[in-house]
């Protein structure tokens, strides 16, 4: 029997009060049972569905998921299908808790019970429903290619450059989930079976990307979308990522088969040890990677051996960047073995490490053997004395090497010496950094002396050096001494120079037209200095020799009158050593003369000399009033 809905008016609260119908006791309704944790959890698991065009659905419709108005069945509810009584218009309505009773499938994920090959339809005989126009399709993500660099956006380059056109925005957003969900442990997980998909996609993966992704699971790193996305570049830079020695393994698992990467940049990256293990094992296998950067990584000592290694095997391997790793003297002798024996390497960069005085002293007579490389740099370093003779006699004996990088370390005089004499030797090299040596003037002109018969240098830098335009000066005098002289650049930098230097390196253009050099500068002008008064030197030489002022003029008054002529008075300046010059002797004159009757008597040196004093006095009196500081007044 149907009951019909009314409102009443409620006497105490004065509100209308609107009741619903109540559902009809005649036929049974079934017990409720409350749902564990574990069934809630796994059946309010959202998984995020696909269009029809194969991509991920990030934005759902507004009526995506039925109500309970509309009484969609599900599995294990015991709703009636059968019509309303006849002459009545009752309904039978289910509540909200008996909808979501005993579940067949409960203990597990969605994604397990709608995957793409279950069956969850049911058939029209129990369900008179419509067609399911809004609810999305089920997520199949064995589908999903995580690896296509034009499908998702990237964190390191511009918007829109690494999403080809017509690429939606959800699917990079979604892209981006995966990424995260696959790395922490969020409501969706990976299962291996999706891996085990994700494997079997492809039988060989040239680029690596399978191996990186497997790798990142293992090592429990998340994928780095731009290794993703820049695999197939020959020049693949990583630099400032941030890697580490876990997520180094992880690239280093892919870069294994990576047939296209031909140079690769891992600096600042803090591999570490571990890191730099990864990296000499898959130089091992890698046989592409010409160009490798790994620099400001902190390798250290166990590195270094792991290192001489690898360079001593790959075949491949051309240019080696390993500055600031904290390579110190003990790691000196594994590079020492590295230079001496590598056959392909053609540059190697060491520079900003640790060596010291011990590792010139090893890495010297493995320079002179070696036969491959064209270019070391050493800078930044403090190889000093015998270190630095060690690496002249090892460049003086070197056959094969074209330029070489020696700023920044402090050769000093000994190292000036060795290289003067190592330039002499050496008929192949071509390029020689010393900046920022200590090499002084004499250093310098030790060096000129190897300059001025080497005919193969054509580029010396001295900058920043404490040579002073003298230095400047003598290499400059070396190279005109010098016809078959071969250098087309000088660099002298932050040094000064004179007019002198000026007007010899005018000739020096003379003879190489097409030389270029570079300076500090020219020295401002030297000012004049502040003439002396001549009765200064007078009164100086009274007061040296302890005498009177009256037995000083008596040496100028040899016949006792007490007054010179002018002619006595200069002849008395000479025979008393005074240096003065004409000009100085005439001021005298003219300042003791005081009548100008054309002689000096006695009382004029005397007025003329105690006021001279007087004067010098009240100088003294002004500046030393000027710098007494000033009383303070309130």
């Amino acid at each position: 029997m149907e009951q019909e809905s009314s409102e009443k008016e409620n006497t105490n609260t004065g509100k209308a009060v609107k009741r619903w119908p109540i559902e009809s006791q005649e036929e049974p309704i079934s017990v409720i049972r409350e749902e564990t944790e574990e069934e809630l959890k796994a059946a309010t698991d959202q998984v995020r569905p696909v269009t029809s065009k194969g991509r991920l659905q990030t934005h759902f419709p507004q009526q995506s998921r039925p109500s309970s108005s509309k009484k969609y069945p599900r599995p294990g509810s015991t709703r009636s299908t059968g019509s309303s009584r006849p002459g009545t218009g009752s309904r039978k309505t289910v509540s909200r808790a008996s909808s979501r009773k005993s579940r067949p499938e409960s203990s597990g994920s969605r994604l397990e019970r709608f995957g793409p090959g279950s069956d969850h339809s049911e058939s029209d005989d129990e369900i008179p429903h419509k067609p399911r126009e809004h609810l999305p399709e089920i997520a199949d993500f064995t589908t999903v290619d995580i690896n296509d660099e034009k499908a998702f956006d990237t964190d390191l380059e511009d918007k829109g450059a690494g999403a080809a056109p017509g690429v939606s925005i959800d699917l990079v957003a979604d892209f981006q989930y995966l990424r995260t969900a696959y790395a922490i442990d969020t409501n969706l997980k990976f299962s291996d079976n999706l891996f085990a998909a994700l494997k079997t996609t492809t039988a060989y993966d040239p680029t690596g990307r399978t191996a990186y992704i497997e790798g990142c699971k293992k090592v429990g790193v998340v994928p780095a979308s731009y290794f993703l996305r820049h695999m197939n570049d020959p020049h693949l830079s990583m630099k400032h990522h941030g890697l580490g020695s876990q997520g180094m393994r992880a690239i280093a698992m892919s870069l294994v088969s990576n047939t296209s990467v031909l140079t690769l940049d891992l600096s600042d990256n803090w591999l570490g040890h571990p890191g730099g293990h990864a990296v000499c094992e898959m130089l091992r296998d890698n046989c592409f990677i010409t160009h490798l950067d790994l620099s400001d990584n902190k390798f250290g000592l166990q590195t270094a051996e792991s290192l001489s290694q690898t360079l001593q095997q790959n075949s491949t391997l051309t240019h080696v960047t390993l500055s600031g790793n904290d390579f110190d003297d003990k790691a000196a002798v594994h590079f020492s073995d590295a230079i001496m024996n590598t056959t392909k390497l053609e540059y190697l960069n060491l520079s900003h490490n640790l060596f010291g005085e011990n590792a010139g002293i090893i890495l010297g007579p493995a320079i002179a053997d070696n036969s491959s490389l064209k270019e070391l740099d050493l800078s930044w370093n403090s190889i000093r004395r015998k270190g630095a003779v060690a690496i002249a006699q090892g460049i003086k004996n070197n056959v094969y090497m074209k330029k070489i990088n020696l700023a920044w370390n402090g050769f000093g005089l000994e190292g000036s010496i060795a290289f003067g004499d190592a330039l002499k030797g050496n008929q192949v090299l071509e390029e020689l950094d010393l900046t920022n040596n200590r090499i002084t003037s004499e250093g310098a002109v030790l060096i000129g002396k190897g300059v001025s018969v080497n005919e193969t240098l054509t580029t010396i830098r001295l900058g920043r050096n404490p040579m002073q335009t003298a230095g400047c000066y003598g290499i400059c005098a070396a190279i005109l001494r010098n016809p078959n002289c071969a250098l087309k650049e000088l660099d002298f930098k932050d040094i000064l120079v004179n007019k002198d230097f000026d007007d010899i390196f005018k000739q020096v253009q003379e003879q190489v037209p097409d030389i270029k050099m570079r300076h500090g500068g020219m020295e401002p002008p030297k000012k004049p200095r502040a003439r002396i008064h001549p009765m200064v030197k007078l009164t100086n030489y009274i007061e040296k020799n302890n005498l009177r002022l009256v037995d000083f003029f008596n040496k100028f008054d040899k016949d006792g009158s007490m007054s010179v002529t002018y002619e006595e008075f200069q002849q008395g300046i000479e025979d008393t050593g005074i240096k003065l010059t004409q000009e100085e002797v005439q001021i005298l004159l003219s300042e003791l003369d005081s009548d100008g009757d054309g002689e000096i008597n006695f009382s004029e040196m005397v007025s003329g000399h105690t006021g001279f004093q007087e004067s010098q006095q009240e100088n003294i009196n002004v500046i030393l009033t000027a710098t007494q500081p000033r009383p303070v007044t309130t």
